[in-house]
């Protein structure tokens, strides 16, 4: 079996807790965003959501390899380019395009295999 295959099929509960992991810090830190600096719901659901996030991140490495789990926190930053995007109405330039297509390329060689 390919080496990668065995890979994602020895860490797949890892892995879905670390991309959820880095959904929920990346939504967090989003909130920290809108809430302006100020003390407020906004702010409060942030600090939920970035703890969440930070429990299925310890949880999640019971179920993998820390070579292969780690690297895929790195997709809180694809999260967080599309929140940015889509719902804050930041611009994306094409160089941001091009470095989030790196970082999904890196995490997936990085992390996709561990022997």
């Amino acid at each position: 079996m390919n080496p990668f295959i065995a890979s994602l099929k020895k860490n797949s509960l890892g892995i879905v807790l670390m991309i959820a992991a880095a959904l929920q810090t990346a939504l967090g830190q989003m909130f920290w965003k809108m809430s302006d600096g100020e003390i407020n719901l906004q702010l409060i659901i942030g600090f939920f959501l970035y703890g969440m996030g930070a429990v299925l991140m310890i949880v999640s490495f019971r179920y993998g390899s820390l070579s292969v789990l780690h690297p895929l926190l790195s997709i809180g930053y694809v999260f967080a380019l599309f929140f940015g995007s889509l719902i804050l109405q930041e611009t994306l330039s094409e160089a941001n395009l091009i470095g989030t297509g790196l970082i999904i390329i890196g995490a997936a060689l990085i992390g996709g295999g561990d022997d």
